[in-house]
């Protein structure tokens, strides 16, 4: 049996100056495969390693919250994934103090006066004069009287009578209105408006009234003593 070495076994090849050499394509195969097969080691290593965390919550205040998780994943399979996960949180809250305030009191109510009743004149309402038009002053009307009472020839007891009647008319005041009956002036004419044939100043002209009045005893009893007469025998003249 004859005997060779390894050497003698293996084809020699003659390479000539300049040639490529070049890798065979067969003999390769095997060793594609076992370095797809470490990458794929490799990738599940590292989703099992990511497949275990521990999530503490951001929020603050709030005690941290455990959380695991687990599952099978099927490397290269697409599908649906079972995760099953268990939590537990506490949650402690603190409540400020507070104190209650009563309300404040309700502003005091603004009480509004009733405005003053403004006087009405006697003229306002029922068409009377009004006794503020003019101011009284009996003694100068007695005198206007004295003289044209005179120039009538009423003098002595005939003045003396009218003094008496026109005092218990009137007082002999220009503005003395009768409430009830609207009679005005010294003479008490009713209306008062009759005496503005004797002047357009009847309301406040003592003389305008005094000539009015004499007219009217004149012509209705035909003097003085006369109208005081019947005055005091029916309270009016």
């Amino acid at each position: 049996m004859a005997k060779h070495s390894l050497n003698d076994d293996r084809p020699r090849v003659t390479r000539s100056p300049g040639a490529v050499e070049r890798t065979p394509v067969g003999p390769q195969k095997p060793a594609r495969r076992t370095g797809r097969a470490a990458l794929q080691l490799l990738g599940l290593a590292a989703v099992t390693a990511c497949a275990f965390v521990t999530v503490v919550a951001p929020n603050v205040g709030v005690s941290s919250a455990t959380a695991s998780f687990s599952g099978e994943f099927d490397q290269g399979a697409v599908g649906v994934q079972n995760l099953e996960v268990s939590a537990s949180a506490a949650t402690a809250l603190i409540r400020d103090g507070y104190t209650v305030k009563d309300p404040p009191p309700p502003p005091p109510p603004v009480i509004v006066a009733a405005p003053a009743p403004v006087e009405k004149s006697a003229s306002s309402d029922s068409g009377c004069p009004d006794p503020n038009a003019a101011v009284a002053d009996p003694a100068t009307a007695q005198a206007v009287a004295l003289d044209l009472a005179a120039a009538r020839g009423w003098t002595g007891a005939q003045y003396d009578a009218l003094i008496a009647l026109w005092s218990r008319e009137s007082g002999w005041r220009v503005n003395a209105l009768n409430a009830s009956s609207c009679a005005y002036g010294i003479p008490q004419a009713l209306p008062g408006s009759k005496m503005a044939s004797a002047g357009a100043d009847w309301l406040t002209n003592p003389a305008t009234q005094i000539t009015w009045g004499l007219n009217y005893i004149q012509g209705r009893y035909g003097d003085p003593a006369s109208a005081l007469a019947h005055s005091d025998a029916n309270h009016w003249y």
